[in-house]
């Protein structure tokens, strides 16, 4: 089963076991950001990508310009994991790993999260590429790709359990767009998914096949 089947089962379960009314704001919410101009002003395919410099959960710095010397970057952000459809992404984009290292690229994953909660979703998925923190999330921010959860959102949250702050420092209530780029050797962007539905996800069998048409 690929990475779009499994959200939009996912998708599915959720619509059951959510209320009515508190799906309808989540829904709402998601259309308003749709609605406005995020996706239009985000870095997109053509462009060139901003460098970063960013830390892994243990503390080492990496760098986007040092890592395409050795070939094209899939980059893919995701906001933190506690998110279930975040964590199939991460899971998706483990199991394809070794087709993405194989046609020459290097893949790293960059959540707002702080790097103590980086290294649990690490583990937890037992994830054998980069998870970088954007801290703050000033390099999503940068690129175009921030907004910040609603008031009436981050109350859902609370009672589905999920404490914002304590995955992104204390006043940080800032996420990504579901958004996947693949970074050419001279910083061009030559694929872009950026979403404001964060139950979208650029399957990594699709990013596989672009990497190659790269390559070749």
């Amino acid at each position: 089963m690929n990475l779009n089947q499994q959200l939009k089962d996912l998708r599915n379960q959720n619509r059951k076991l959510i209320p009515d009314d508190i799906y309808a704001i989540l829904e709402n919410a998601t259309k308003e950001l749709s609605d406005s101009d995020i996706v239009k002003n985000a870095a997109k395919k053509g462009d060139k990508l901003k460098d970063f410099q960013l830390t892994n959960h243990l503390g080492k710095r990496l760098r986007l310009a040092e890592l395409r010397e050795k070939g094209p970057v899939v980059i893919t952000f995701y906001r933190g994991g506690w998110c279930p459809y975040c964590n199939l992404e991460l899971r998706a984009y483990q199991e394809s790993l070794k087709d993405i290292k194989a046609a020459g690229a290097t893949l790293v994953a960059i959540t707002p999260e702080l790097p103590d909660a980086s290294l649990t979703t690490l583990e937890k998925h037992d994830l054998k590429f980069e998870v970088l923190s954007d801290v703050n999330s000033d390099y999503a921010r940068e690129i175009g790709l921030i907004f910040t959860l609603p008031e009436e959102i981050r109350s859902i949250y609370d009672s589905f359990g999920i404490e914002v702050e304590k995955h992104n420092g204390k006043g940080q209530f800032d996420f990504p767009l579901a958004a996947t780029f693949i970074v050419n050797v001279d910083g061009t962007i030559t694929s872009s998914f950026v979403d404001a539905d964060y139950t979208l996800r650029k399957d990594p069998s699709e990013v596989v096949q672009e990497l190659k048409s790269i390559v070749n």
